[in-house]
């Protein structure tokens, strides 16, 4: 396996984990490092009509890395399962933690990061044969 895809794959199960660390964590941890607020959340860029900017560029990099960090391994079918689900688990398990609030728009960010990049993907698996 190349070094780079190594090096990829890493970075990808480093921000899986970080990222299921801030979305189960009850409060904004990016929120206290930058106002010292638990109760603030970071706006990046405004919403997208009904679809979180946020989720959507943070749940598009990690499909980034996870997709093509697998794009050529047997694997890739399971890490596209995973994502996809990872994506409806962490936004639906903020009906129940404390201090988290479940979002149609979270959701959808979620789930459209995933798709995107699942399509440009495919696109590019397609052009490359």
């Amino acid at each position: 396996m190349d070094k780079t895809i190594s090096y990829l794959r890493i970075l990808f199960h480093i921000l899986t984990l970080l990222l299921i660390i801030l979305s189960l964590y009850p409060g904004s941890i990016l929120g206290f490092l930058l106002y010292g607020d638990f109760r603030l959340q970071p706006q990046i860029t405004k919403d997208f009509l009904y679809i979180s900017s946020q989720h959507l560029y943070v749940y598009g990099l990690v499909a980034t890395l996870g997709f093509f960090s697998y794009l050529r391994d047997r694997k890739f079918k399971i890490v596209v399962i995973y994502l996809f689900f990872l994506s409806i688990i962490l936004e639906v398990s903020h009906l129940v933690i404390f201090e988290r609030l479940f979002q149609i728009s979270d959701l959808a960010g979620n789930i459209l990061g995933v798709l995107i990049v699942y399509m440009v993907v495919l696109i590019y698996k397609f052009w490359r044969k």
